[in-house]
């Protein structure tokens, strides 16, 4: 016999409840697994050959799909759900067909359509999780629903909603990044995300520095070393308020920087400005505030 099949106290047989998704012993009652994966359907079914023939349901229900995954379609089978179709009622069905297609596809819904086709592109491009994208097609929908999509570019609000999630998320992207991989223009952005703001009354939360500096440090292989003091300086620095009304990725591609004098990986300013976005003014100049406030060689 299987050892699985043994309660590991008693040594006697183990029993599963389908019910509750638990393993246990019929001796002494102890559980052995709580949470069991459950592979039949999901639903109840009093009849043989219904439950017989019975499968799982499709896909779970997304914001990120126009319809929301609950679709229906005409097959192009010959049988109904018992028996064959009558050959002169085939020019019906292909009609019932066609007419099935165009009623699904009305004005509003060609705008989710491609709206969300374009966010599955961009979902690639930027390496958004699934959260994200759950979050971005519910603030486009409420966008859509309040009209705010009437007159401007669906790339450009959904870009500005992208934005909008990844900063309620807690996984930010710059306006830059997410402009050029939705090919928009940086002022279209960032307008639509001020119409958003405003039109929905969102309330936005401000971006981590701390979280920024990995990112900058990716872009240019600094080490671990650095990084952590990086981290350390970036604690100081917020503690000293200093780091309010800054740009995030200025700020941790500025605290890098000194970061990297400090542990002796000389990098230039351009470099760092570079893999933050920013120019070398703004390194420079917060290099000088960082460095009066919050003394630091």
């Amino acid at each position: 016999m299987d050892n699985s099949l043994l309660c590991p106290i008693c040594n006697n047989l183990l029993i599963s409840d389908v019910e509750c998704g638990e393993v246990f012993c019929s001796t002494c009652g102890i559980v052995t697994v709580d949470r069991t994966e459950q592979a039949g359907p999901e639903w109840r079914s009093f009849n043989f050959v219904e439950n017989r023939n019975s499968q799982r349901t499709g896909a779970p229900l997304s914001l990120a799909r126009h319809d929301k995954g609950l679709y229906t379609v005409i097959g192009n089978t010959i049988k109904d759900a018992s028996h064959e179709i009558d050959s002169y009622l085939y020019p019906s069905i292909r009609r019932l067909k066609t007419l099935d297609s165009r009623t699904q596809l009305d004005a509003s819904t060609r705008n989710l359509k491609e709206a969300f086709s374009q966010l599955d592109r961009l979902r690639h491009k930027l390496g958004l999780s699934e959260n994200i994208v759950e979050k971005v097609a519910y603030i486009y929908r409420k966008a859509h629903e309040r009209k705010l999509v009437r007159g401007r570019t669906i790339s450009g609000v959904l870009g500005a909603a992208v934005y909008i999630a990844c900063r309620e998320i807690g996984n930010p992207r710059t306006m830059k990044d997410i402009a050029r991989a939705i090919n928009v223009t940086h002022r279209e952005l960032r307008r639509n995300y001020g119409i958003l703001v405003l039109g929905l009354d969102l309330k936005v939360p401000l971006i981590d520095p701390m979280n920024c500096i990995n990112r900058v440090a990716n872009k240019i292989g600094i080490s671990e070393k650095t990084r952590r003091h990086a981290m350390d300086l970036m604690s100081i620095v917020t503690e000293r308020r200093e780091s309010n009304g800054k740009n995030p990725m200025g700020l941790a591609a500025t605290v890098l920087y000194l970061s990297s004098l400090a542990q002796g990986e000389y990098k230039t300013q351009l470099i760092f400005a570079e893999a933050g976005g920013v120019t070398e003014v703004t390194i420079r100049n917060l290099v000088k505030g960082i460095r009066k406030q919050c003394m630091v060689p």
